[in-house]
C-alpha cells in the first residue's frame, strides 16, 4: 500500500483548489493509499522560517514545534507527493513556500557535504503530481514569465530532495471556468492521482 503526501495551499474554503485537493485524497483514498492529507491554511501550518533554521549543510536539529517535527517526519515516510496551489506571481503561496524551507531540510529531505556542492536527496517518494490553477493563458505564462513554477518544482525543489518524477498540470483560466469545464478538470486530476500511484 502506497502513503501518498497531499498538501494544499490555498487560504480561501470552497475554492477551486479545494476541489481539487477532496477529488485527489478521495480518489486515492479509493484505491487503497494510505493518504497523509494537509490543508495547510485550514491547519494552521507555521511558514515562518526562524535563524536557527537557515543551515543548509548541517543536519536540522530536531524541532520542538509538534507541528513541524511531524511534518518532517512524515514527508521521509511517503511514496508520493502531490502539491495543489495556485499561480500567484509566478509562486506558490506563501504558506507552501514556508512548509518546503521548514520541512525539506538538511537530514530530513537531503544531505549535502559542503554548501556549493551537490545534493543527495533523501526522501524516499520518487514521483510528484503538482497540480496548478491559473488565470494567465498559457501562451503569455511560457513566453512572458517563462512559466517559472515548473522551474520551482522541476527544477529546483523536488530534484534537490530526490524526487525524479515530476508530474504537472495546470487549470487554466479558472476564473471564468464553466461548470463543465471544471468537472473535467476534477476528473483529470483523479486520473493524475490514480496515475501516479500506478
Amino acid at each position: 500500500m502506497s502513503t501518498i503526501g497531499v498538501y494544499l495551499a490555498h487560504p480561501r474554503p470552497g475554492s477551486f483548489n479545494h476541489a481539487l485537493y477532496e477529488a485527489v485524497v478521495d480518489e486515492l483514498r479509493g484505491r487503497g493509499c494510505e493518504v497523509r492529507a494537509h490543508d495547510l491554511h485550514a491547519e494552521g501550518f507555521p511558514p515562518l522560517l526562524t535563524a536557527e533554521e537557515t543551515g543548509t549543510v548541517d543536519a536540522a536539529d530536531p524541532s520542538a514545534d509538534p507541528v513541524l517535527a511531524l511534518h518532517r517526519a512524515e514527508v521521509a515516510t511517503l511514496d508520493g507527493l502531490v502539491l495543489i496551489h495556485p499561480n500567484w506571481w509566478g509562486m506558490p503561496p506563501a504558506v507552501l513556500v514556508g512548509w518546503v524551507q521548514r520541512v525539506l531540510v538538511p537530514g530530513v529531505a537531503y544531505k549535502l557535504g559542503t554548501a556549493d556542492g551537490e545534493p543527495a536527496g533523501l526522501l524516499r517518494a520518487g514521483r510528484a503530481l503538482v497540480l496548478n490553477t491559473s488565470d494567465t493563458p498559457e501562451a503569455r505564462e511560457r513566453d512572458e514569465f517563462g512559466d517559472p513554477l515548473e522551474r520551482v518544482w522541476a527544477a529546483c525543489v523536488l530534484p534537490y530532495v530526490g524526487v525524479t518524477d515530476v508530474r504537472r498540470t495546470v487549470f487554466r483560466t479558472v476564473t471564468d471556468a464553466p461548470a463543465a469545464e471544471r468537472a473535467d478538470w476534477l476528473r483529470q486530476a483523479r486520473e493524475q492521482a490514480a496515475a501516479l500511484i500506478g
